[in-house]
């Protein structure tokens, strides 16, 4: 098998394969596409809103409409992640995107939030040759990803979920519930209650904004 057929069946792969240089030349290649695009939109001045919508669409394999994202922003290629519609992306989000990551719709995400699909066998005899293995991230529609979370290869979290700031993801997050800690678990289901109340003993008023 070639890298992108190691990486699909979860098997472990390396990016500087020597039995594949051309494969591993194009990633290379690709990586470096994805540093470019991120320089340009870190350096962007603030008010060049139209030229970060270029980059944007540029960088991501997709992206849908009304998506607002704050520089600066780190990716390893930019091209394996799709966007929805309707995402805030804020500072300083990282996505090690070696394989998929796919945001839904009306997804939010506070500033410092990392999400990695990469990760390397644990015992250091089995990673002195740099082998690793890549697992999908998937983020459904409505999720909200709390400031400086953190999401390990592998997950899924639920449509319309929470994800508390500071949590560690290490496991599959339900739909329609908050979930906090490291390693994050659920604390609770979102119910009718939380539309009343926005903020412990907040209500929302009447007035339409």
């Amino acid at each position: 098998m070639n890298i992108q057929e190691r990486m699909a069946s979860r098997q472990l792969f390396t990016d500087r394969d020597a039995n594949y240089p051309e494969e591993a030349a194009t990633l290379a290649r690709a990586r470096q596409r994805g540093k470019v695009l991120c320089y340009e939109i870190n350096n962007l001045h603030p008010d060049d809103l139209d030229k970060r919508k270029v980059l944007m669409k540029e960088l991501f394999a997709s992206i849908g409409e009304n998506v607002w994202m704050e520089p600066p922003i780190r990716m390893s290629y930019g091209s394996n992640t799709t966007v929805g519609s309707n995402v805030y992306i804020n500072f300083n989000l990282t996505v090690v995107d070696d394989y998929k990551v796919t945001i839904g719709n009306d997804v939010m995400f506070g500033p410092n939030v990392t999400i990695a699909v990469t990760n390397h066998p644990v015992h250091p005899e089995m990673r002195k040759e740099g082998g690793m293995f890549a697992l999908p991230v998937v983020i459904e529609d409505g999720v909200w990803i709390g400031s400086g979370a953190i999401i390990v290869p592998g997950v899924t979290i639920g449509k319309g979920s929470v994800i508390g700031a500071g949590s560690v993801v290490t496991r599959d997050v339900p739909a329609n519930v908050i979930a906090v800690g490291n390693p994050c678990r659920v604390l609770r289901e979102i119910t009718s209650h939380d539309k009343e109340y926005y903020y412990k003993s907040m209500r929302f008023d009447q007035v339409e904004w």
